[in-house]
């Protein structure tokens, strides 16, 4: 990598930015397969109450079209599948192949096929038309893409006028007291948890500090209005440690 190459951050690690997009492929073909335990045992389950509150935001109807970027196991996509019914369709993306097997893997074994379609995307650019959704989530997603405004301007291309961004991701603790316990379980815990039950040490460090390198509650704001949508605001849920950021296109 020459001097003059762009470079951006993967966790507290500068790599030049082509590269980091291989870097996070990595990551996310080791923990696929524990990615549900692991996720249950970080958040001690609340990850599923936090996803269960962004789909009461959706806004969706029978028969709409929803949008999961960056889906993964596809917690969020079985849920938006249940409420866009048979008439409507949800399209489950992500940009690695290995977290799609386990989310078709759920899918099936949830018995949730007839309404799902599922491709291999880059959130940065989407391969949808323009005014196709009325509703995109992308949970937990957002801080691993390498150009976050390119994926923010791709989401909102993609949404119908009237249409709704939901971005839920762990963010800043609205409350003092909490950081020292967060800052603990993040760089403790968390990687401790990777080595014993995933027997992947440096992936759950790398998780941990794309937390930290991950924008604040405003400074998301910020860029979500740069990428064109409105009246955007947030919810923090358990004290600001996550967000739910959502935004309109008109």
């Amino acid at each position: 990598m020459t001097t003059d190459s762009p470079t951006t951050h993967f966790g507290y690690e500068r790599v030049a930015t082509d590269r980091k997009v291989e870097r996070v492929r990595e990551v996310f073909d080791s923990v696929a397969p524990n990615y549900d335990l692991m996720n249950d045992l970080m958040s001690g389950g609340l990850h599923r109450l936090w996803k269960r509150f962004t789909l009461t935001k959706t806004g969706l109807h029978a028969g709409d079209l929803a949008l999961d970027v960056a889906g993964g196991t596809a917690d969020l996509t079985a849920g938006m599948s249940r409420q866009v019914g048979a008439s409507g369709l949800v399209c489950l993306t992500d940009i690695n192949a290995a977290m799609l097997d386990q989310g078709r893997r759920r899918l099936v074994n949830d018995a949730i096929v007839g309404n799902v379609a599922i491709v291999q995307a880059n959130a940065e650019c989407l391969p949808f038309a323009d005014d196709t959704f009325h509703c995109i989530t992308i949970g937990f997603g957002l801080r691993n893409v390498t150009d976050k405004a390119a994926a923010l301007a791709s989401m909102r291309r993609v949404l119908k006028p009237g249409g709704r961004l939901l971005i839920l991701e762990f963010s800043r603790p609205a409350l003092n007291v909490i950081e020292p316990l967060y800052e603990f379980h993040l760089f403790r815990v968390l990687p401790a948890l990777g080595r014993i039950v995933a027997r992947d040490r440096a992936s759950y460090q790398y998780l941990a500090e794309s937390i930290r390198m991950h924008p604040d509650q405003d400074t998301l704001l910020d860029m979500m209005a740069g990428a064109g949508l409105e009246d955007s605001l947030y919810h923090n849920l358990a004290g600001g440690i996550v967000a739910l950021h959502i935004g309109y296109k008109y």
